[in-house]
């Protein structure tokens, strides 16, 4: 079985990259599809943007449970019943011909698919890489989501090109073909743990002298404990810079910059693009930090702290940039996608190395149904009634600069262990590279 270890690791790798694209496809080719949507149906913008925020609503609460059935019966079936359900969002949003129709179809069906896909991708790549070689091989998985903003996105525009009325229709059966077969795959793929098949994950270090053996965590021990609660503060203040920017800065190009909406849009996809290389660039130097500090949470903290000050020094780029700055413009989507590659990846490998990896799927499930039911909704929220009250969307950058740095002020706040009277439950924290 041994021979077969390094197999199984990229099996799960591969499975995770295709999680990842399928979700993210769901998020590039909504931006893009609500438009003939509005115009086919007669529905507001208002109106279809209310679909998207109720399938994070799904998204978050499907997320929770997810990481029960992880932890208990492995990626395979979550991946599964994320196929059908993936399937089903496009494909019976297609055929939808009422508001609430599109709500039930767009709003649960996807968003139950695309919560199962966030946290099993995550979790299933740390039950197999641990220490030092985590966040190289998450950056490889993480990868499939700027494949998709580039992919997806130009495969739903070229099939809207030239085209009126209901082509919309054709676009979403297509789509929901192809995340069934993507998500299939990853089933087929997908892996248990390494100790169901006899074998140690990737990448595991001994543990520092004194540090209590690995076991099961309930959802009260963990959130009974600070690394729970300030990694969910670093991650959901990211979320909140993250998803304005996202919603907002071709909005900023445009309307308080000048560009040609073409402009914007590519100078936009330029950050899925440097994403597809970021990911596993980040993920590399990531794990050369981990090895040079003197334990995994060491390592972890740093770069959760240059992660979202990153983000911070895009925004200010952002406001700087002016109307004819096109080169700053440039440079701060290079640093989005660099910030991109950090954080998200770096809180589950962090809160990996504190809490083990037995139970981290319902701790992280939980996790990401506090961010993402709020952050996603929050961010954007805020970014436009600033835009509203003061006629720019430069302020709305400055708040996302603010959040990204409060964000980092967290990841400092991050302890390397836990305290002394919780000792004798978990502590791979405990774990030196």
């Amino acid at each position: 079985m041994e021979k077969n270890k390094r197999l199984y690791g990229w099996s799960v790798v591969a499975a995770s990259w295709l999680a990842v694209f399928c979700l993210f496809g769901y998020r590039a080719t909504f931006s893009i599809l609500k438009v003939p949507m509005s115009a086919d149906m007669g529905w507001s913008q208002a109106e279809v943007t209310l679909g998207y925020s109720f399938m994070m609503m799904c998204y978050a609460v499907a997320a929770f449970f997810s990481g029960f059935i992880l932890d208990r019966w492995g990626a395979k079936l979550v991946y599964l019943v994320g196929a059908l359900f993936g399937a089903a969002g496009f494909y019976v949003t297609a055929q939808a011909d009422t508001l609430y129709a599109y709500y039930a179809s767009y709003g649960v069906l996807a968003g139950v698919a695309t919560g199962m896909l966030w946290v099993t991708s995550t979790v299933s790549v740390r039950k197999w890489y641990v220490g030092k070689s985590y966040a190289t091989m998450w950056g490889f998985a993480f990868a499939g989501a700027p494949m998709a903003q580039v992919v997806m996105s130009l495969f739903v525009k070229n099939s809207l090109a030239g085209t009126q009325g209901d082509a919309w229709r054709g676009a979403m059966e297509l789509l929901g073909l192809l995340v069934l077969l993507c998500l299939l795959l990853a089933a087929l793929l997908a892996k248990k743990s390494p100790e169901d098949y006899g074998l140690a994950p990737f990448g595991e270090t001994p543990a520092a002298p004194g540090a209590s053996a690995p076991r099961s965590w309930s959802l009260g021990q963990a959130y009974s404990t600070y690394p729970i609660w300030g990694a969910i503060l670093t991650f959901l203040t990211s979320m909140l810079g993250e998803f304005l920017i996202w919603t907002q800065v071709v909005s900023y190009w445009t309307a308080d910059l000048g560009m040609t909406l073409s402009k914007a849009t590519y100078l936009y996809v330029v950050i899925g693009v440097v994403g597809i290389f970021s990911m596993p660039i980040m993920g590399v130097v990531a794990d050369r930090v981990v090895r040079r500090s003197r334990c995994e949470p060491t390592g972890r903290k740093k770069m959760l702290i240059f992660g979202p000050l990153v983000g911070a020094v895009a925004c200010l780029l952002l406001v700087l940039q002016g109307e004819r700055s096109i080169g700053l413009g440039l440079v701060s989507c290079v640093l989005f996608a660099i910030y991109w590659a950090i954080v998200p990846g770096g809180v589950v490998g962090y809160l990996g190395a504190i809490y083990g990896r037995a139970t981290l799927g319902k701790i992280w499930g939980l996790g990401t149904m506090i961010v993402m039911g709020s952050g996603p909704f929050i961010g954007p929220l805020v970014g436009g009634y600033m835009k509203d009250a003061t006629g720019s969307y430069v302020y709305s950058i400055v708040f996302a600069l603010g959040a990204f740095l409060v964000s980092s002020c967290f990841g400092a706040s991050l302890p390397l262990s836990l305290k002394k009277r919780e000792e004798g439950v978990p502590a791979e924290e405990a774990a030196t590279v």
